[in-house]
């Protein structure tokens, strides 16, 4: 997992901290949903030309995944685009007041209901969201008439069984822009949903201070441009030490307390809710270095509330390697994911679902043995993070394996879904080095089927 394609795949550690914090941004109330909202004859709710401008018409038109389309349903009531709330013009409660977009105010004017229904109810007028004279038209203004149960009066909202996923910390592709032709974030989640990222990778510039791939400064550069885009969106991003390559914090700082202040210091200065990370090659197999992470983490727990930690380690077919499991679990790090990657088996031809599965089985054994756990809870302490395309052992993960990956991850509710990584989630039409899957597919296909999963 979270290397580049061209480099070894070896057994990895990969530790995922991650805060439930509530309220990604002040502009995107907490428990959110995005994406788009369809009404009549399936056409999207639409900022008018995405104009940003208060009064701005809210109204029908073609859906075409541009940010005037994305909708953010929120638990405190808004229903919000472009930075700025749905509102009824004038504050008023008659049939055929206009909706607009306006500055968020808090007024009743901009709350809404979203029905099991799918009805959009604005509860001062107790009043439905409805499209002008019954029409599907492009440019259909949106207004508020009394509730009829009529077809130009239902939405379907990410709120109420929209594409959104219901589990996005879960699912969190890798996004790397040391090379592979970075995509945008934003593309990316207005065609899937899918809002968060892991932004690889934080290294060491070799001594024990942390920096984007060793070189690039922490904040300020195209990293934190990154991590501002993803956050605009309502998503956030999980940064991700290590990788196969580079100078590793865990192996250049020289005590746990250093190591846990090196993390400390990319926590604070992102104000983050997760980290990943990666150690491989040689770094995995030294104890020392094994043991430095483990206890560097149960300090980061224990300064940090709220902490999840997912570990992601290499595979063989029938399972892990357990050594680090069980150091952990006799260490006294308990973690809320144990994930592992299932690819780099060896060869081509394999059914890559199929043996990602058969390993699953295997972790699940390993962690009933160490932390004495049931299935369910062991299923449930579970993560995949696999490869999408050819791997570098020449394997094919079709878009046919995420589907299996996906029911099982569904049936056992695992706790983490992801996969390196999303440069690669695009067909090959001559780009750079792993900018691409290797096989036949639209982009980002991959990404749609892990934006499924429920948890």
């Amino acid at each position: 997992m979270a290397r580049p394609k061209s480099l070894p795949a070896s057994a990895a550690l990969a530790v995922t901290a991650l805060t439930l914090s509530t309220g990604l941004l002040s502009a995107s109330p907490a428990q959110a949903a995005t994406g788009t909202i369809t009404g009549l004859a399936g056409k999207c709710l639409d900022v008018a030309g995405a104009n940003s401008a208060d009064g701005t018409a809210v109204q029908l038109y073609d859906c075409n995944g541009t940010a005037a389309q994305q909708w953010t349903v929120g638990s405190d009531g808004t229903i919000r685009a472009l930075g700025k709330c749905l509102d009824v013009t004038g504050n008023s409660t008659a049939d055929g007041a206009q909706l607009q977009l306006w500055s968020c105010t808090g007024g009743a004017n901009q709350k809404w209901t979203v029905t099991a229904a799918h009805d959009i109810v604005n509860p001062q007028a107790d009043k439905c969201m409805d499209a002008t004279g019954n029409s599907s038209a492009n440019g259909t203004r949106a207004q508020i008439w009394s509730c009829t149960g009529a077809a130009n009066q239902k939405w379907t909202a990410p709120s109420s069984g929209g594409s959104t996923p219901s589990a996005p910390m879960a699912v969190a592709p890798y996004l790397y822009n040391g090379w592979g032709d970075p995509p945008s974030p934003t593309t990316i989640t207005h065609a899937t949903g899918v809002k968060w990222f892991t932004l690889a990778f934080v290294l060491s510039n070799g001594y024990c201070n942390p920096q984007w791939d060793g070189s690039r400064p922490l904040t300020g550069g195209v990293d934190q441009q990154t991590v501002n885009t993803v956050r605009g969106n309502g998503g956030d991003i999980i940064p991700s030490f290590g990788g196969y390559s580079g100078n590793k914090l865990e192996s250049s700082c020289s005590s746990a307390g250093e190591l846990a202040a090196a993390y400390q210091k990319v926590i604070n200065a992102y104000g983050l809710k997760a980290i990943d990370i990666d150690i491989e090659a040689d770094a995995y197999s030294n104890t020392t270095v094994q043991q430095r992470t483990v206890d560097a983490l149960k300090t980061v727990k224990a300064n940090n509330a709220g902490l999840k930690v997912y570990i992601t380690i290499g595979t063989g077919q029938s399972g892990p390697d357990t050594s680090l499991i069980n150091r952990a679990a006799s260490s006294g790090l308990s973690v809320d994911a144990w994930a592992i990657m299932p690819f780099d088996f060896g060869g081509a031809g394999q059914n890559m679902g199929y043996l990602t599965k058969q390993a699953a089985e295997g972790l699940k054994n390993a962690l009933k043995s160490a932390y004495g756990y049931s299935d369910d809870q062991a299923y449930r302490d579970m993560g995949i993070s696999s490869m999408n395309g050819i791997t570098d052992n020449n394997e094919t993960v079709t878009v046919n394996d995420f589907q299996t990956i996906l029911a099982y991850a569904q049936q056992h509710h695992l706790a983490r879904l992801t996969f390196w990584s999303a440069n690669r989630d695009r067909p090959c039409t001559g780009g750079s080095a792993d900018s691409c899957s290797g096989v036949g597919q639209s982009n980002w296909d991959y990404t749609r089927v892990f934006s499924q999963y429920t948890g």
